[in-house]
């Protein structure tokens, strides 16, 4: 996945994590779902930038 591409999901993701927050506790399901899953695409980018910078 380009980095570029990779942004734009997380940006989707930061929104929908920001959104099921206002309507669900910080502590549900969904929002802990979508915590992990941005936690796991910014990972992914960070690696993706190492990985570009090194080359």
């Amino acid at each position: 996945m380009l980095t570029s591409n990779l942004y734009e999901i997380i940006e989707k993701k930061r929104q929908q994590l920001v959104k099921a927050s206002r309507s669900n506790d910080l502590c549900s399901s969904q929002v802990l779902k979508l915590s992990q899953e941005l936690d796991r695409l910014l990972n992914q980018y960070d690696k993706e930038l190492k990985r570009t910078s090194c080359s």
